[in-house]
């Protein structure tokens, strides 16, 4: 895979798939990218679904370019959170753009899941690497013991107050191990190998003036409490919205959609032909029209409940 920027865009390659984002040229247009790629509109599930499937069947280079781009604010905000490893942003984003990208090309729509949920994976790999590519001190950091806890270590540091720039208490070394499932000497090597390489005390001010302090910075995958709450709400409407449209269908649409695309373990043309007794094109063009129908329906309700303009 290459990278090669050319008149404003990036373009990123793999085998005959190209896909080109807003340039990102470092931190001084950070703020312009960020502007940029907010223009991008957000995909609903259903379109989402069917730029997927048109790529996962023809690999359509426009349904992948509108995958990719829609996701490019996820890329940024994933990469704002690793921002305590003292690399710049834009290189961050850069190897998360990578990262969606190969998302995108592995992602299989049928199996129920929303793309950012898988490509989110993909992302936070991509920059990982890159950060322990680049971190000198963690050359060591090849097995995915070592890369747990480089990247865990500084934040239990926090929740335990052991903010000195020496070694771990005892207790603090044995409770470290034990949460992330590494041997205790592991721990003691780690935090120093941080410490001697370089690695700033994490209540260190970071500007001359003293304000703000590395372990502001520090990542954190929780998700807040308020989003996990809309997230929750969002998916609970999402559901009852698709549990009414789905009484649009009749029986055998509703048994066709629902196992062609709505269980973990979607079913075949070919056997859901043998239990109506039609062919499996005919299946396909049953399943085709209800999923139409379906998404008619929820277009009918959105606009009913004002959520929709009409």
């Amino acid at each position: 895979m290459g990278t090669d920027t050319k008149k404003g865009c990036v373009q990123v390659s793999e085998e005959r798939n190209a896909v080109s984002v807003p340039a990102l040229g470092g931190e001084a247009s950070l703020n312009r990218y960020l502007s940029e790629i907010r223009k991008f509109p957000v995909l609903t599930a259903e379109q989402e679904y069917m730029l997927a499937k048109r790529f996962q069947e023809h690999q359509d280079p426009e349904a992948a370019a509108q995958l990719v781009t829609s996701h490019l604010r996820l890329v940024a905000k994933i990469a704002m959170g690793y921002r305590g490893y003292g690399l710049p942003v834009s290189e961050l984003i850069s190897e998360g753009n990578i990262g969606l990208m190969q998302g995108v090309k592995k992602f299989e729509p049928d199996r129920g899941f929303r793309l950012a949920t898988y490509a989110m994976w993909w992302i936070k790999a991509s920059m990982q690497e890159f950060i322990l590519r680049s971190w000198s001190l963690v050359k060591m950091g090849t097995t995915a013991a070592q890369k747990k806890l480089f990247f865990n270590l500084r934040r239990m540091k926090k929740n335990l107050e052991a903010f000195e720039d020496s070694d771990l208490h005892p207790d603090d070394v044995r409770k470290i191990a034990t949460d992330l499932g590494v041997p205790e000497q592991e721990v003691v090597n780690m935090n120093r190998r941080m410490m001697m390489g370089g690695d700033a005390s994490l209540n260190v001010s970071m500007r001359e003036d003293g304000e703000g302090s590395w372990q502001d910075w520090l990542t954190d995958d929780r998700p807040l409490q308020d989003e996990t709450v809309a997230d929750a709400e969002e998916a609970s409407y999402r559901h009852q919205l698709l549990v009414e449209a789905m009484d649009s269908l009749n029986e055998r649409e509703r048994h066709i959609l629902t196992d062609r695309r709505l269980i973990d373990d979607p079913k075949t043309l070919e056997e859901l032909s043998q239990v109506y007794n039609v062919s499996r094109e005919r299946v396909r063009q049953i399943e085709v029209r209800a999923f139409e129908k379906l998404q008619k329906a929820i277009q009918r309700i959105a606009v009913e409940r004002k959520l929709l303009p009409a």
